[in-house]
């Protein structure tokens, strides 16, 4: 049975310590992944990354509704060869377009925070799949977009790491907030 797992919001370390590689694909990875789409689905994300749970392995998840993976309303699926819930342990980008796309995102680490960030449209994936074995996955669109969104939590890197400088300006008074929840969460206070 899966567990709905604490999604560890900003100001919590865990969030900015890199992920260490996954050494064999195991029972109890397998129960952290189950657990991930767990949480993530109860949250209503698209992408998690164990560091948002508070793990360290280099596991993140992605999971888009199929309209997300089309450019146009009835067009064919950008990534028709990828199934829309995806696995990518230990991944790593191994090519990038020069094309580049700048949509708004959000993260269930920054409740009410969104921003504009720029990513490449397309990319390569090398990874292990749940069975175990070496896998390269092409993927482009907005599935590239949180492939890209949930490795860089593997890295320790966060999207508002992206904002411009007055877009950090214009939310510092909501990240501060939650920055001190989040640490009144870690020392057992509650916040009025």
């Amino acid at each position: 049975m899966s567990r709905i797992l604490n999604i560890h919001t900003y100001g919590d370390p865990v969030l900015r310590e890199p992920a260490r590689p996954v050494a064999a694909i195991t029972p109890e990875i397998r129960e952290l992944v189950a657990d991930m789409y767990a949480t993530m689905r109860a949250a209503q994300g698209v992408g998690l990354a164990a560091q948002q749970v508070g793990r360290t392995e280099a596991v993140c998840i992605i999971e888009i509704p199929e309209e997300y993976d089309r450019e146009e309303e009835n067009g064919p699926r950008l990534n028709p060869d990828v199934p829309l819930s995806l696995v990518l342990v230990n991944p790593e980008i191994v090519e990038k377009s020069n094309e580049t796309c700048t949509m708004e995102e959000g993260c269930l680490s920054f409740p009410d925070i969104r921003g504009a960030v720029e990513r490449p449209w397309r990319i390569v994936v090398k990874h292990l799949g749940l069975d175990g074995q070496p896998q390269r996955t092409t993927l482009q669109g907005f599935m590239a977009r949180a492939a890209q969104h949930e490795m860089e939590h593997l890295a320790g890197d966060l999207f508002i790491d992206h904002f411009s400088h007055v877009k950090r300006l214009a939310i510092r008074t909501k990240l501060k907030r939650l920055q001190t929840e989040t640490q009144d969460k870690l020392l057992g206070r509650e916040t009025v």
